[in-house]
């Protein structure tokens, strides 16, 4: 009897164990499936907001991708690997244009005194362009089959800012890139000016006219300092076979000029679009020669790639008084500004004229642009 009381009660025992195993396995599965539908939500969840945010990457990208001018493929033979120093400045900027859109490899080294990166931006990430944050008076060693070098802050404000440097840029700046041009067999093009002229007592200038210039005054530092750099590139040529091109660049004015930068055409259409008074110094007599900036790249790229060894002027002979361009810019423009007239600048050339007869039978280069349709 005893024996059949313990056999129901293991019997009971394992049955009440059973069913709650069972329910306890219940319990689990409808907590497992609860479960999984939760996750298999923060799943799609997180699916669908990981394609959203790959939507918006995609459409951000599109957004943000450079679009850059269409380049001519050159083949290897005939693609020249070319440094321009200055080349985010206003005529450094678009010579590298003209250079890329000819299918060369283009290094633009600027330390952005007068240089703005947003004239090169439309190249940045192409395979054919690099920019390098570089000041000049710095040595630079890259591999290079020509040198442009432009890099020099170019108007009277900025170059009397800090006359030192303006000397050292040409001065210890030239040394560097000829220095260069020894070491890699390049061939250098210095950006010379219609400056080293003076204030000419020769009219018009041509390239064998040795200038009138104050070697002490306000902007001997830049006179003074290009005149040394031609000096450099002349000794370097002769003493260390350097192949250098010297171009003496005169007044130049077209797209991305710097707005403040002191000169006649920005601060004479500055004025006029503001209502200012349009600001002549002295009587406004004096004579100035402008060429439009796609004139002068093609100027320079002829010279480049010339046998001239020899300074060559690279400007527009279409004389004008300073008067007389006051008046074109504010008929254009249609303003009520006034003109006036302040003194003199100290050492203010009074006559410009470019004789470019070098240049038009040595390359067949002259000027296209008429004034008032570049303005």
């Amino acid at each position: 009897m005893r024996n059949y009381y313990w056999s129901l009660r293991n019997l009971v025992l394992f049955g009440g164990l059973a069913l709650v195993a069972i329910v306890t396995c219940r319990e689990i599965a409808s907590i497992a499936r609860e479960n999984t539908k939760n996750v298999d939500g923060i799943l799609m969840t997180g699916r669908d907001e990981v394609s959203e945010l790959k939507k918006r990457l995609q459409a951000l990208e599109k957004k943000a991708k450079i679009q850059h001018p269409a380049v001519k493929f050159l083949p290897e033979g005939k693609r020249k690997r070319i440094l321009v120093t200055g080349g985010a400045g206003f005529v450094g900027s678009h010579l590298v244009d003209k250079l890329m859109i000819q299918g060369h490899e283009l290094i633009v080294v600027d330390n952005f005194f007068t240089g703005r990166k947003r004239n090169v931006e439309h190249w940045l990430t192409h395979e054919n362009f690099e920019l390098i944050h570089h000041d000049v008076v710095e040595p630079l060693y890259i591999e290079v089959d020509q040198i442009y070098h432009l890099a020099c802050p170019a108007s009277p404000p900025h170059y009397m800012f800090n006359p030192i440097k303006t000397i050292k840029t040409s001065s210890i700046g030239t040394l560097n890139m000829l220095g260069l041009a020894k070491r890699v067999d390049a061939r250098l093009l210095l950006a010379s000016t219609s400056e080293i002229y003076g204030d000419p007592e020769e009219h018009p200038q041509n390239e064998n006219y040795w200038g009138h210039v104050n070697p002490i005054g306000p902007r001997a530092c830049y006179d003074e300092g290009k005149r040394v750099a031609e000096t450099m590139c002349y000794a370097y040529k002769k003493q260390e076979g350097v192949d250098v091109r010297v171009a003496r660049i005169f007044n130049t004015y077209g797209p991305r000029m710097h707005m403040e930068d002191g000169r006649v055409v920005s601060n004479f259409i500055l004025q006029a679009l503001q209502n200012l008074d349009i600001t002549i110094y002295g009587g406004g007599k004096q004579t100035r020669s402008f060429q439009y900036v796609d004139d002068l790249v093609d100027g320079l790229i002829g010279l480049m790639n010339s046998e001239i060894t020899s300074p060559v002027n690279i400007g527009n002979p279409d004389e004008h008084t300073i008067e007389e361009f006051a008046t074109i810019i504010k008929d254009m423009v249609g303003t009520n500004s006034k003109i006036v007239h302040h003194p003199a600048t100290e050492d203010d050339p009074q006559r410009r004229k470019p004789d470019i007869e070098k240049a038009f039978k040595g390359f067949g280069w002259k000027p296209v642009m008429p004034l008032k349709e570049g303005m």
